[in-house]
């Protein structure tokens, strides 16, 4: 989608050229006047008088300044919620503009529904049934001094930055016998959230290993989960006093209980590979797609369980957020999970600096992945060998169907389906479970089995 253009004539001023309409009043003047003189008719002159007259007449006052523009959007969206953005069009001039013609691009994912045009030129918009800037030119009159303002409403349908514009005006004046050039303003980005899944998980954690939170630990302080009956010792409180053991046994029993602490969860985000086709909000997901709403909702639970979180990719960038807590920090992985893209790359991963040493001994580490690469499965594997907590959260889409087109794709589809239960299988005997991600309830079972291999006897890493 181009802007408008028009012919530029050598000769310009104060950035306004000539149109085609002021060449050929000219031109028509011309040649009738020749023609009278030559032949001698008066009549000729005559008909050239009111194209001259009329001309003169427009370029009376003529246009210095060009047009002023600016385009805003509200950002902070969230995937389907509304687009709100707005276009000022500003005449400096003491000079009318017969026309203002914009034209706009915009991101396939921002979805203008309605243009309202308010100020001098609401019933001109009226007319015109409120079409959209960004499917066809909009023309608009704006007054000497006055400013016109393009109200743009739509939807966003998709996560990410998204540009809107740039926008482009010509103003036409002098009863359009002189036109601007045209002044383009940049486009702005439009940040949208994604939306979050429904989830939900169990309190079951491998390790809790900070000094105050939600999560069970196997360490004696003060909770709420009972851990037996002991002697009153020095520093025991009274209110901890089982008074029917003490009275039975004629000597003071205090509650013994376990510490509540946070635990750390690490989201690693697969993006060495992109599949499916991403229907925005309410259509189809794709990989990326899967990956950023499941990594948004796990990581809005376990921030409002009071856990630590921090988000890592998998992927030739690396791109790092460090762990923290709160509604704060919430907000930061979701401004994060807006530059998450798929990068793809011939490089050993492992070999560039990314291992199991970046992972805390006692972190949950949540993989989601599509396993369409076997670096991925591989780093997995390392992981579980290293002694790290893992759950691998499958992310392919399972409507993923192979193309009709070529004629042999559905059997490489289903030679490729089975290579990939493998390797799923094999992880599995590697200690790495592999479930797929349906919401809420998702990793209940798994976080379940992990937590009692976290209080069984461990191997020590190799």
């Amino acid at each position: 989608m181009t802007l408008p253009t028009v012919p530029s004539p050598p000769e310009q001023t104060g950035g306004w050229t000539p149109t085609w309409a002021f060449g050929r009043a000219v031109l028509l003047t011309g040649l009738l006047l020749i023609a009278g003189v030559l032949l001698g008719r008066v009549d000729l002159v005559v008909l050239a008088a009111p194209f001259a007259l009329g001309t003169a007449y427009a370029l009376r006052r003529r246009p210095a300044a060009s047009p002023l523009v600016q385009l805003a959007a509200e950002g902070n969206q969230v995937e389907g919620g509304e687009l709100s953005g707005q276009i000022t069009v500003g005449n400096p001039d003491p000079v009318d503009y017969d026309l203002a013609l914009l034209r706009s691009r915009a991101s396939r994912w921002l979805r203008v529904d309605r243009v309202t045009v308010a100020g001098a030129a609401a019933s001109h918009a009226a007319s015109r049934g409120g079409q959209s800037v960004v499917d066809r030119p909009l023309a608009t009159a704006v007054p000497a001094g006055a400013l016109v303002e393009v109200e743009l409403a739509g939807t966003v349908r998709r996560w990410g930055r998204h540009p809107l514009g740039p926008v482009g005006v010509q103003a036409y004046a002098a009863l359009g016998l002189l036109v601007s050039h045209a002044v383009v303003a940049e486009a702005v980005p439009v940040s949208t959230y994604p939306v979050t899944d429904p989830f939900d998980a169990v309190e079951a954690m491998p390790r809790a290993a900070g000094l105050v939170g939600a999560h069970h630990s196997r360490r004696p302080g003060e909770g709420g989960e009972l851990a037996g009956v002991r002697v009153f010792g020095p520093g025991d409180r009274l209110r901890r006093v089982d008074w029917r053991v003490s009275l039975r046994a004629r000597q003071l029993h205090v509650a013994a209980t376990l510490s509540d602490r946070d635990a750390e969860v690490v989201l690693l985000l697969d993006v060495l590979a992109e599949a499916g086709r991403s229907g925005g909000v309410g259509g189809t997901a794709s990989v990326l797609d899967t990956t950023v709403r499941g990594a948004a909702a796990i990581a809005e639970h376990y921030l409002h369980r009071g856990d630590r979180v921090s988000l890592l990719e998998y992927g030739p960038a690396g791109r790092r957020l460090r762990a923290a807590t709160g509604r704060r920090h919430y907000l930061t992985v979701l401004e994060w999970l807006l530059d998450v893209h798929p990068q793809s790359s011939p490089d050993e991963l492992h070999d560039a600096g990314f291992g199991p040493q970046l992972f805390s001994s006692d972190a949950l580490v949540v993989v989601l992945t599509p396993l369409l690469d076997e670096r991925s499965a591989q780093m997995l594997a390392r992981l579980a060998w290293s002694g790290r907590f893992v759950v691998a959260v499958d992310t392919l889409p399972v409507d993923l169907t192979p193309s009709r087109e070529r004629r042999w794709s559905e059997a490489a589809h289903r030679l490729w389906r089975l290579d990939r239960d493998t390797m799923q299988r094999q992880l599995r005997e590697h200690g790495v479970p592999v479930v797929q991600w349906a919401g809420a309830g998702s990793l209940d079972e798994v976080l379940r089995d992990v937590a009692r291999l976290a209080t069984a006897p461990r191997a020590g890493a190799r």
